[in-house]
């Protein structure tokens, strides 16, 4: 559904999984993740996206799994901005989702991330050697469609991330096959090193991917040349995500101070393309949410 006259829905993900808040404006607590999101909120954001973190004093750069936590941002959030949409991360390792799950249950998030395949998680320094040792990031059917049932009875609607082209391929016969219905929502996540590059180039090729019946936005990693790229997004009918989990850099190459800049920048990239912004409103009926 690549419609450059509906409105880009924008969403904005508020804090990564390791980011260390000592050394990048990333929100831990409760009420940081609620100020963060009112402003995200007030620059033109519909949607949250979610991962959560170590409470305890100086380990807010190790993420958590603990559902108190969860529900406890989550009411926070809710109570300051009570239109915005929930979207949780879901990217656990391994088999166990049981995690994850717990997370559902407590937060009943609206929409939630699946992980729509595997990927060798990989990244070098300049010099050659690993920044972090090789990760397989395995997402198998079975694991998958473990998370679509968990969704499915937390009344949580999936939003598939696809780090690679096969990835895209399987969605349509996930939704062929009945493990995925409509509304299907697809995220192009763009820059990781070993996915698919930040290149606005791409973009043609990868929508013409999707299932016809597709909403999609980008997610891309990066620097300034992020912005390039949601451009071209907007410019071709897809929806924006940006925010300090995905980008510390406005378009102007300064470092961003809050997720309220991004989503500012975002915004004004989207309006720059000629498209016009989702209400909240717009966007629950887009995830055919009432």
């Amino acid at each position: 559904m690549s419609d450059p006259n509906q409105p880009a829905i924008i969403s904005c993900a508020l804090t990564g999984v390791l980011t260390d808040p000592k050394r990048h404006p990333v929100p831990v607590t409760p009420k940081e993740m609620a100020d963060e999101a009112e402003r995200a909120f007030n620059a033109g954001a519909t949607i949250v996206h979610l991962h959560f973190r170590d409470q305890r004093e100086g380990l807010g750069h190790l993420p958590t799994w603990d559902p108190g936590i969860a529900l406890e941002i989550s009411n926070a959030i809710r109570q300051r901005c009570p239109e915005l949409l929930l979207n949780f991360s879901t990217g656990v390792m391994g088999e166990d989702i049981s995690a994850p799950v717990s997370c559902l249950a407590a937060g009943k998030p609206e929409i939630a991330a699946l992980n729509a395949g595997s990927l060798n998680y990989l990244k070098l320094r300049s010099n050659g050697e690993w920044a972090w040792f090789p990760l397989l990031f395995a997402n198998p059917v079975e694991k998958i469609a473990a998370f679509v049932e968990a969704m499915q009875e937390h009344g949580v609607i999936p939003e598939c991330e696809c780090f690679d082209t096969g990835i895209i391929r399987s969605v349509g016969m996930f939704y062929k096959a009945g493990l995925l219905t409509d509304p299907l929502h697809v995220s192009l996540v763009m820059g990781v090193a070993s996915g698919m590059p930040a290149k606005k180039e791409w973009l043609p090729l990868l929508i013409a991917e999707l299932p016809e019946q597709a909403h999609w936005q980008t997610i891309v990693i990066g620097r300034q040349e992020v912005w390039d790229v949601h451009r071209a997004s907007a410019e071709l009918g897809g929806h924006l995500r940006t925010g300090l989990e995905d980008t510390f850099y406005l378009p102007s190459g300064e470092r961003a101070t809050s997720n309220g800049q991004l989503i500012e920048a975002l915004v004004q990239t989207a309006r720059d393309a000629g498209r016009r912004i989702a209400t909240p409103a717009q966007t629950r009926a887009s995830f055919g949410l009432a």
